[in-house]
């Protein structure tokens, strides 16, 4: 209902009570004014003076409360648009006006400083999700994407313009929106497949229930953890055994060098063939424990431009055993560490071609740009993976001179890349498919 009659009959009462108030005064005046013995001039003429002065006067009083009452609206409704920086002129002090005054201007400070507060909380709000490292998701109640955070476009491989507006169902999170408010999955996501802590709360925006995915990955955790244990054991073993192997490989080699020079002595030759292993398995134990040690000291790369088509082609060329595909891609430069690299695709050609040896299949290599990663995919042709489990898992090999150690060393680097690793069998093919997934510009 309008509240324009309201003020309308404001006025009019405003009005009449103004005239009721001086009407008593007036009619008395008037009426000792026409029993003197004036002429009918002079009386009409006071009587139209006194009349005026009292509509005036009426007139006047409505006019200041009308005015007062609209400066007031008028305050009102600039803090109702969000401008807190008008102020009411200070009426005379201690009048019921100066008092409304002072209430409307600090009711307009309150609200400013409230929304300082709230812009500037919103705006740590926004720095702190967008520094986490857990993924947040905000959908609205129509199950579409309202807010994702950095963590989460580096999560799923998309800008935050590509997923706003999206229905949950485009990424698979439409389960999370429903069931138990927490839970642990292994699933694969944005091409990486791991552990995720899945938490749902709810919030009200416009009075309306949204929802609040939180999805922190496990795995970086989890392998991080795994690794320091593998190393400290390395680095135990290794300061163990070696001060063991060392002694053991000089005292066999001079005991085979003395009963070669002895002379009829009897299972001479069995005994140099015990020694010759001894010494030899003790270097080869040497050997195994320094390639270990690698996994304890990788260091911290070093970024530089890297022209990628050069690289793979270098890589392919390296292989003499088997003649890789080189499937190519877009011209494409990445912020990486160019050795560590290289390192890491020799790795995958390696067990690709090792793999397709055995059944006398091919390998493929090829690249391409999915928003601002790069993806290196190397397919095989061999027999497949028959367990993805222990792929990762250092001192775990399927070969029988291989050290376990090419793969975890390969996933270490794609981590320190800030991407990932993943080998699965191929779908509808023999063989499997090592994925490389690193951000293009990542340390940049």
């Amino acid at each position: 209902m309008s509240s324009r009659p309201h003020a309308r009959n404001l006025e009019l009462s405003l009005t009449l009570l103004v005239l009721a108030g001086g009407a008593p005064a007036v009619l008395i005046a008037l009426a000792m004014l026409w029993r003197t013995a004036m002429p009918p001039e002079i009386r009409w003429t006071l009587t139209a003076a006194a009349l005026l002065t009292w509509s005036i006067a009426a007139s006047v009083a409505r006019q200041l409360v009308v005015r007062s009452l609209q400066l007031v609206a008028n305050l009102l409704g600039a803090l109702r648009e969000g401008d807190y920086s008008i102020r009411g002129l200070s009426a005379r002090s201690g009048s019921a006006m100066a008092g409304v005054m002072r209430e409307v201007n600090d009711l307009g400070s309150t609200l400013q400083r409230q929304r300082t507060e709230a812009v500037e909380s919103t705006a740590l709000l926004t720095h702190v999700m967008e520094e986490i490292a857990v993924a947040v998701f905000a959908f609205d109640p129509s199950e579409h994407v309202l807010l994702v955070n950095k963590a989460g476009e580096q999560l799923l491989g998309r800008s935050e313009a590509d997923m706003i507006g999206q229905p949950a169902s485009a990424f698979a999170f439409d389960e999370y929106l429903s069931g138990e408010p927490r839970r642990l999955v292994d699933r694969t996501i944005g091409g990486r497949r791991g552990r995720y802590e899945v938490r749902r709360a709810s919030f009200y925006r416009d009075g309306r229930p949204h929802h609040l995915v939180v999805m922190a990955d496990l795995s970086q955790a989890l392998r991080e953890e795994e690794q320091a244990a593998w190393q400290r054991i390395v680095r135990v073993l290794s300061h163990e055994i070696n001060n063991s192997l060392t002694p053991i490989k000089s005292i066999a080699h001079s005991v085979k060098r003395i009963i070669e020079r002895a002379a009829g002595f009897e299972r001479q030759e069995e005994v140099l063939q015990g020694l010759s292993l001894i010494e030899e398995r003790s270097g080869a134990l040497g050997r195994f424990l320094r390639a270990y040690a690698q996994l304890a000291r990788l260091p911290k790369p070093q970024p530089k431009r890297v022209a990628m088509a050069p690289l793979i082609s270098r890589i392919v060329e390296l292989e003499k055993r088997l003649v890789v595909r080189l499937l190519g891609g877009p011209d494409l430069t990445v912020i990486a560490d160019s050795d560590q690299l290289e390192q890491l695709l020799i790795n995958l050609v390696r067990n690709a071609v090792d793999a397709s040896l055995e059944t006398h299949g091919g390998v493929t290599i090829g690249w391409r740009a999915v928003g601002e990663w790069l993806e290196v995919a190397i397919d095989d042709e061999g027999k497949g993976l028959p367990d993805t489990s222990n792929l990762f898992v250092p001192f775990f090999t399927t070969k029988p001179n291989g050290s376990g150690i090419g793969l975890v060393l390969s996933r270490q680097i794609a981590e320190a890349h800030h991407g990932a690793l993943t080998l699965e069998n191929r779908a509808g093919a023999p063989g499997c498919r090592a994925t490389l997934r690193i951000p293009v510009a990542s340390f940049m």
